[in-house]
Parts: structure tokens; sequence; C-alpha cells
């Protein structure tokens, strides 16, 4: 039974992770290109080794620590093993690292050894919002997936040294469209008209990450021509196009599984489940897989809740209807305070996390109900039986109690708490004999873990004919008399 329930309040934050660790592969796997890309050149046929190669780092979710080091790492990778040029391949909503990290990234792009190109994609829901949108303003090369958008920069970083010829007073630079990227977002067709992008496309825009090397071959970047694609003649005297070696890379197991840990779903179910089961382990006596497995859930729970804009009165909210929660867990019936629990979990939930520029983070309808369903859940079915289960004795061996006295813990009518021989007990009276708190009580008899009890005197008629114990002195007088 322990086992069983542990398996139950882990199950929804498993798939709610591998839910999102599989988004995250998907996303870092190399698009495939279609039959036959749009564009107006033959199509490339094979990889040439004479050329240099193209790295391509694949960027998704919001920019925190964890990406900027990655770009770092990126681009002195680039710039030591011989490629020609780095394509960030970016789908983010915004950035959680702070403004000064950001900026020093901003000006590590312009600054880079080697040229750099920005690809907002792979699909045509894919953004670059809010400051990590400055990059583009930057970059040697920039295009889009057709359907895209990138906006919400904010101000614009004014650069300490280094800039690029495209910069303004070392300032990021969008041209006429930098107003409009201040507040707003531009698709890729109107990006193209205001001349926010750096690089001559049709269009359909840059569908793939094929399109963006072919199209990228003659750019000149930092005095260097690019160079990312060759022509040569085939056997039947034809032209055949030969691209340059693509190079993917994507963040380490171990980042990946922090920067996923930082996303606002999973960091707030790794937080309720985590104190969840710890909650759990506590009221069933023991240090065990529960209370392992809670811990480190707390742990990244914690951690990726501090890397996002959340709102400490809506953690403590949090925090505070475990609290009430646990209080009717001791009790062993849901009640007021299970009520009050719900109503925190679910402020808590609503209002935990804040806004970034262009993107609300309110948790999503299905992280919500997973969440507050479990609690709900979990501390008005689950618990209260389980640690009835966990501290009753079998029923065999307990028929001493049938005829015991006992007081009542609260009003039972027909269901409610008794204190026998010095613990509580769930019990049930006659809907004809409801009770008070503090009344006497006698067991009559059990019904698994529940007690079926009758006042110590005055019992209904057609109740009392079943009571199976023994009489009290003061009854064993009456029927003497």
């Amino acid at each position: 039974m322990r086992r069983l329930a542990i398996v139950v309040f882990a199950a929804p934050l498993m798939l709610m992770v591998g839910l999102a660790l599989a988004g995250t592969a998907s996303a870092s796997t190399p698009p495939t290109d279609p039959p036959n890309p749009p564009t107006s050149a033959p199509a490339i046929e094979v990889a040439s080794a004479e050329l240099a190669p193209v790295d391509v780092l694949q960027v998704s979710g919001l920019f925190d620590g964890i990406v900027i080091a990655a770009i770092d790492q990126a681009i002195d990778r680039a710039a030591s093993n011989g490629a020609q040029a780095l394509i960030l391949q970016v789908n983010s909503d915004g950035s959680v690292a702070s403004d000064a990290e950001l900026a020093g990234l901003i000006g590590r792009v312009a600054t880079a050894p080697v040229p750099i190109g920005i690809w907002v994609g792979p699909s045509g829901d894919s953004r670059l919002y809010g400051m990590p949108a400055q990059l583009m303003g930057v970059a040697d090369v920039t295009a889009m997936v057709s359907g895209s958008r990138i906006g919400y920069t904010g101000d614009l970083v004014h650069l300490a040294g280094g800039q690029v010829d495209s910069q303004v007073g070392g300032q990021v630079d969008f041209g006429a469209a930098a107003d409009r990227l201040h507040n707003g977002s531009l698709s890729f067709q109107e990006a193209r008209q205001l001349g926010a992008l750096r690089l001559e496309t049709p269009d359909i825009g840059v569908p793939t990450i094929r399109s963006m090397v072919l199209a990228m071959d003659g750019i000149v970047a930092d005095g260097n021509t690019l160079d990312t694609v060759s022509e040569r003649i085939d056997n039947s005297g034809g032209a055949e196009l030969s691209a340059t070696l693509v190079r993917f890379s994507k963040l380490g197991l171990v980042d990946q599984l922090m920067h996923t840990m930082a996303s606002p779903p999973v960091a707030y179910l790794m937080f309720i489940i985590g104190i969840a089961l710890l909650i759990f382990e506590f009221f069933t006596a023991g240090v065990g897989v529960a209370g392992v497995v809670g811990a480190v859930c707390v742990f990244f729970g914690c951690y990726g809740l501090a890397a996002l804009p959340v709102r400490q009165w809506a953690v403590v909210l949090l925090v505070l209807a475990m609290v009430a929660f646990a209080v009717d867990v001791q009790v062993g019936i849901p009640r007021l305070w299970t009520g009050v629990g719900v109503a925190f979990s679910v402020v808590g939930s609503w209002f935990l996390l804040g806004e970034v520029p262009g993107t609300d983070l309110r948790l999503g309808w299905l992280p919500l109900a997973v969440g507050i369903g479990g609690l709900m859940l979990t501390f008005i079915a689950g618990m209260p039986s389980m640690v009835r289960t966990r501290f009753a004795t079998p029923t065999i061996g307990r028929e001493w109690m049938i005829g015991e006295l006992g007081t009542a813990v609260g009003e039972i009518s027909p269901e409610g708490t008794v204190m026998v021989a010095g613990a509580r007990w769930r019990a049930r009276t006659n809907r004809a004999t409801p009770l008070k708190a503090g009344d006497a009580v006698r067991v009559v008899s059990i019904d698994g873990v529940t007690l079926q009890i009758e006042p110590q005197s005055g019992g209904a008629r057609d109740y009392r004919e079943h009571r199976g114990g023994p009489k009290s002195d003061e009854e064993l007088a009456q029927d003497k008399g």
C-alpha cells in the first residue's frame, strides 16, 4: 500500500517531466529538411569536405545562466575547431537571466571571433522575445522561419566597445524597426520590410537550417567571405552543389536537466509534489523512498523557482496550503483546514509566476490540473486513509475494543472521530443518535478501521439491539432493578 501511494503521488510529476524532456529533445533534434526545399538554387546533394564546417547550437526555452554559458562555450568552440561560422537556432519566449548577464552575452556575440548567424526556428510558431531578441541587432546574419515572430526587446543595450559596423553609437541597432520592436513584435514579412533582418531572403523566409547555410554563402562578415556552398561538374556535365558540413550541438545532459527544471510547469510540480511526499513520509513514521524522492523534488523545485520570476507571497501561500492539509491529515478526516488548503493552493498556483517582456509565464491548464487536482486527491482521499491504515492494528485482535468507552472528539453525525484507549479513531454512529463533541461513547462493533459507536447511555433502540459488547455496571444494575 505504501509503495502504491508513492507511485500515485509521483506519477503526475514523472509524466510532466517526461513530456518536458521529450519536447526539449525533439526541439534539439536537427530538423529534417523537406524533400524539395523552397530555394531557387539546385538541390544540395552531398557535403563538401573542402569547405570549412558551420557549427549550429540549438537553443530553446527561456534564456538563463545555463543557456548563456552554452552560447559562450559554443563561440569559443567554433573559434578553436576551424568553423567558419556559428549559427544559433533559437526559439525562446524571453529571459529569466539578469540584464547584466544578457548585456554581456550581447557584447560577446558582437565581438565574437567567428561570424554569428541567428535563425529563429525551426517552426512557424517559433519566437524570440525579450532582451534575447537584441542578439539579432548585433549578429552578422539573421533570418526567420515564415510565421515566426521577434520583439519586446525593451531598451536597447549600449555596448562598451568592440561594436560591429552596423551599430550606431555603440548601441544595438534595428534601424527603422527599433520602435516597433521595443514594446511589440514583428512577423517575418514585417521584419524584412523594415530592415530588421540581415539576410536577403525571399518572401517564404528561411524554412530550414540547410536553407540558412545555403543563404549565407558569399556573405561578408568581419572582413571574411563565407563559403558554405561549392559548385562542381558531375559525370553528366551538369552542375552539382556541395554544401559545407553542418555540426549540430546542444546542451549537455546535466545542463539540459537543470535547464528543464527551471521551466515553469516542471519547477511548480517538483515543488508541490516534493512537499506532499515529505508530508506523506512524516505521517507514515519513517524515512524511505518517499522521503528521499520528496527531498530531491523539493531541491529541484526550489532551484527552478529561484530562477523564475515568482511572487514570493504566492510561494508562501503554497507552503501554508501544505500546512493546512497536514492539520487535517493529523486528525484523519478532511475538515475546515482541508478547504483552506485547497483555497490557498488554487490562489498560490494561479498567481505563482510573474511576467517577462512579451510573455505571461502563468501556468497552463494542464500543470494546474495535475498540481491542484493531485493535491485534492492526495489530501482528501489518499492521505487520511493511508495514515489510518498505517497506524491501525489489524482487525483480528481488536475485539477487545468492543464495549470500550471513549469520547467524541467532534460532532459525529453520522461520521466523525473519537478518542478510545488513548488513540484517535474514525467512528460512525446511527443517524438516529448523533453525538456532540465531548459526549461519552461506547464501541459496539468494528468495520475495518472504522468503529461503530453509540452513546454510553440513551442510544436509539433500533441501533442498541445490535450492540455486542458487555454492559456497563450501571446497565447491569438497571437490569437487576
